[in-house]
């Protein structure tokens, strides 16, 4: 049932970025069954792009986009969905990525997925009644244990993110809003991690999400 479900996800631009029992891993807000932690991955943005969202130029896209293709997936499936947006009360997103064994606390405390990096974006998450198999964790420990020179804690021209795990958002949003750089190429800090460079991000999307970082 997950390759099945994986293979739907990927035709709308998503990816499984975690997967967990409630049961067996507690975690907040569910006790039962499948959760599915759906983001985006390399195939997103083209699919998103020639969406009605896509083209609309109305509020919130991407939020839309994410309602109406994982509340049909949901639907069809007979699972419920769930987002990370349109609170309170919140989804808790962060401990569900957490308690999933694929995403991990970096060392700015930023979170960090084992294979999209920095570059996570969840948009939905599918709780399922039943409990089916699903893969293991890739890995035991934080890729950030291995990570020698740790670039995400030095990039950032106004060290908004540092080792300290301080994150400074006023600097950060500053930053942007004086310069720039950020919103055309990404976070600097996050493109920095190694594995956010293999993560297939369109850096169209990375932009958009930067052109909201606003006070």
């Amino acid at each position: 049932m997950y390759t099945e479900i994986e293979s739907t996800a990927r035709d709308h631009g998503l990816a499984i970025l975690g997967a967990l029992h409630p049961r067996l891993t507690p975690t907040k807000s569910v006790d039962h069954g499948t959760l599915l932690l759906l983001g985006t991955d390399a195939g997103f943005w083209s699919q998103f792009k020639s969406s009605p969202e896509g083209r609309d130029g109305l509020e919130n896209p991407i939020d839309r986009w994410s309602k109406r293709v994982i509340g049909t997936l949901a639907k069809q499936m007979g699972a419920q969905a769930h987002y990370p947006f349109g609170g309170p009360p919140h989804a808790p997103f962060v401990s569900w990525a957490l308690d999933s064994g694929r995403v991990f606390s970096s060392p700015t405390k930023v979170m960090v997925h084992d294979t999209m990096g920095m570059m996570i974006s969840f948009r939905g998450a599918l709780l399922f009644d039943q409990e089916f198999d699903i893969p293991a964790p890739r890995l035991s420990d934080s890729p950030c244990h291995g990570c020698v020179d740790k670039p995400c804690t030095t990039t950032c021209p106004v060290g908004a993110m540092n080792a300290q795990g301080n994150f400074l958002v006023k600097d950060c949003y500053d930053f942007i809003a004086q310069t720039g750089e950020c919103v055309t190429k990404g976070c600097l800090a996050r493109s920095a991690c190694p594995l956010s460079q293999k993560s297939g991000r369109n850096p169209e999307q990375t932009s958009h999400h930067m052109s909201y970082c606003k006070f």
